[in-house]
């Protein structure tokens, strides 16, 4: 999949094109279902399938004291879609000059730099552009114009409830991972950048990685046996989700840790991709470093032994 910072860069050569517009934020079920009839109009155009979406929440720009947290981090969402096989995604900077173009604004800009757009396919309650101007019925008035057509798709429900990006958030909030991923149409996962902590993991001889998960919804606060996925391998491991009670000293701080069962190496930088297979325990206040070295302990092999049951 090519990933686009402008239209023009499409170089269609006179190729019709199909349009997935949205934020998409997890890519669920109902985000896969916009995708998928843009992928359908192309098949049957002979067309380009072109999902178009933003770099960061439109919120961070318009409303920052309304940004939600993230269910995928940017290189997770653009995984997710390249996982469908559109031909390309057009990655647009969201930033205060493109915040205050309004919603016809964007469409006339996508349809002169991309050319001969067939369809636009969105989900039936989308809003984008200035102050929300932007939606299905504005599409439609456009395309009689540019000559184009236009899906404003259902939202898709999943046990009598709708699939959206807020539900899944509020099912990863609650530790409720199976449904989540039921969502989302796939396993649940948690990606992002290891950075440096302050090495108490390794001072006590079980070396953690710390994931820098800004911005991102997480699950509740505990031990968890996961699978660590890195630079393509995936490791056992053991994540602990809290403010370590037992070694703060200052303001509450979530941290996000996980060790890797059998690995040595240096990985600062480098992405981790997280999935959970079980919660071990609750977090909680130990009386001292050391019984917190053996509690640690005991949460390996106990995470070793569930490893081992499912073999």
């Amino acid at each position: 999949m090519k990933i686009l910072q402008a239209a023009k860069e499409l170089q269609a050569g006179g190729r019709k094109v199909c349009l997935a517009i949205g934020m998409f934020d997890g890519v669920h079920l109902g985000h896969q279902q916009v995708i998928r009839q843009a992928i359908s109009d192309a098949s049957q155009q002979e067309a380009a399938a072109v999902v178009v979406t933003f770099d960061r929440h439109p919120n961070t720009v318009v409303a920052p004291a309304r940004v939600p947290p993230l269910i995928y981090s940017l290189p997770q969402k653009l995984r997710a879609i390249a996982a469908l096989n559109v031909s390309a995604t057009l990655l647009l900077k969201f930033d205060e000059p493109f915040s205050r173009k309004t919603g016809e604004q964007f469409v006339r800009e996508l349809a002169h730099d991309l050319g001969r757009i067939h369809s636009v396919c969105v989900g039936s309650t989308f809003h984008f552009g200035h102050q929300r101007s932007g939606n299905v019925a504005l599409l439609q008035s456009l395309g009689n114009e540019l000559h184009f057509i236009v899906h404003g798709l259902a939202a898709v429900s999943l046990d009598g409830q709708t699939v959206s990006s807020t539900r899944i958030r509020e099912a990863i909030r609650a530790g409720q991972i199976d449904a989540a991923g039921q969502m989302l149409g796939r396993e649940y996962s948690l990606a992002a950048l290891v950075q440096k902590g302050d090495g108490l993991g390794r001072k006590l001889g079980i070396p953690t990685a710390n994931i820098d998960v800004t911005g991102l919804v997480v699950p509740p606060t505990g031990v968890y046996a996961v699978h660590c996925s890195v630079a393509g391998k995936s490791h056992r491991g053991v994540l602990n989700i809290g403010y370590r009670p037992t070694v703060r000293s200052s303001a509450a701080e979530l941290r996000v840790e996980a060790h890797l069962l059998e690995f040595q190496g240096d990985l600062y930088g480098q992405e981790l991709e997280i999935t959970f297979v079980e919660k071990l325990r609750e977090e909680r206040k130990f009386p001292s470093l050391e019984a917190l070295q053996q509690q640690i302990s005991s949460d390996i092999e106990q995470a070793r032994a569930l490893f081992k049951q499912q073999c």
